[in-house]
């Protein structure tokens, strides 16, 4: 007997609910840290250590991601992205705080420079047990660091259709974020290496195709799940994604930062980007819904060179410099920048575009510290402390007004 085509979902039991109740532009934001070794730097697995540190308030914001060498600081939802971005401050120094108790670093970047994956040990959970069960290989070499944005999209249609749209910026702000061109002890010549590692490596990851309703991504979901394809929503690891838990549109697509004040600024452009998206739709403007294929070819260009390659005008099938690109996604959400309280966080968009991204800053150091890739991921150690402490007196003065 052939099984019915349209049992109901478990998985998205709720969710659509979730979507229609979500109060937009509320935010969330996600960091993932490297657990290093003080004498090294290398990865050390000391995630449970870590954790047990932290006393029953903070200790909710701490997550696991996959390897005992990485944690991740989750802030609340927020009603905006400044009290966000202030949480996220604060978590960041309150996790070395922690650190600095069990004597281990922090760094962010978004691959480790020279730390080998067989060294690094699954974390004992059912979710990351099954991940571990079903890739093998896939998961034991997914050592990477990356920051995400929850934005809060009210109604289950148009945070697909919004989640859709978004598809087509995703190579911009991977360019901007790029900061892993250094990784299994020399220069990879690409600019996200994390992209290789983990985009291009896991099952239902990186770019989806465009869906038009809420029916269509529930009709695939329901497909996946019937099938035995998954059982979890969040074995669908997209770039950008509908947030089953949340009623939320995730942005996944970005790096780990380690300037704290260009964490906050490629969060703010993606946060711009979805809000200006809800502003075209409910307008009733066209949603952009690019091909795949065009929107690979510029997240490939944006994987390899970063800022200092070019993209394509998807609307005009022309190349442009890839900071021109970027200038554009500014000037174009430039209406929402304000209204949402953006504009302070967004400054030092064009000091990125000018001076350059986390992996033209790794590169140009190891070409000044005559090839020591632990001096370079020392670097990276204090500035991951320091720029946070430096963050500080931006989301207080944000958050005072």
């Amino acid at each position: 007997m052939t099984a019915p085509d349209h049992l109901p979902s478990a998985i998205l039991a709720g969710v659509r609910e979730r979507f229609e109740a979500s109060t937009d532009f509320t935010v969330g934001l996600e960091e993932e840290y490297q657990l290093l070794d003080p004498a090294t730097l290398a990865l050390t697995n000391r995630f449970e250590d870590l954790v047990a540190l932290a006393d029953d308030a903070f200790r909710p914001r701490l997550a696991g991601e996959l390897i005992a060498s990485e944690v991740e600081f989750r802030t609340r939802a927020h009603p905006d992205f400044a009290a966000a971005a202030r949480e996220l401050v604060e978590g960041r120094l309150a996790t070395l705080a922690l650190a600095d108790r069990l004597g281990i670093c922090l760094g962010v970047s978004g691959v480790h420079p020279f730390s080998r994956w067989e060294d690094q040990r699954i974390i004992d959970t059912p979710h990351y047990a099954r991940v571990e069960g079903d890739l093998g290989y896939i998961a034991w070499t997914n050592n990477t660091w990356s920051t995400h944005l929850h934005c809060g999209i009210r109604g289950a249609d148009r945070a697909v259709r919004v989640s859709s749209a978004m598809r087509s910026v995703l190579p911009e702000l991977l360019a901007l974020s790029a900061n892993s061109a250094l990784f299994m002890g020399r220069v990879t010549r690409l600019h996200s290496t994390r992209t290789s590692v983990f985009v291009r490596s896991f099952p239902r990851c990186g770019v989806p195709d465009a869906l038009g309703s809420w029916d269509e991504y529930a009709d695939f979901v329901g497909l996946l799940e019937r099938t035995g394809s998954i059982v979890e929503g969040t074995q669908i690891w997209w770039s950008v994604r509908p947030h089953h838990s949340f009623g939320t549109v995730e942005v996944r697509i970005c790096d780990g930062q380690t300037e704290m004040g260009e964490a906050l600024a490629v969060m703010a452009l993606a946060n711009a980007c979805l809000a200006r998206f809800c502003m075209a739709h409910d307008a009733g403007e066209p949603l952009p819904a690019h091909a795949g294929r065009l929107i690979e070819e510029n997240l490939w260009r944006a994987q390899r060179h970063g800022l200092e390659g070019r993209m394509i005008d998807l609307d005009r099938g022309v190349e442009r410099p890839t900071t021109a690109a970027v200038e554009a996604l500014l000037e174009w959400s430039e209406p929402v920048h304000g209204p949402l309280g953006l504009t302070p966080f967004l400054a030092h968009v064009p000091v990125m575009l000018a001076e350059g991204n986390g992996a033209m800053r790794q590169v140009r150091r190891l070409q000044a510290l005559d090839g020591d890739l632990r001096a370079v991921h020392a670097e990276v150690v204090e500035r991951t402390r320091r720029s946070a402490e430096e963050a500080l007196a931006l989301v207080g003065a944000v958050t005072a007004r």
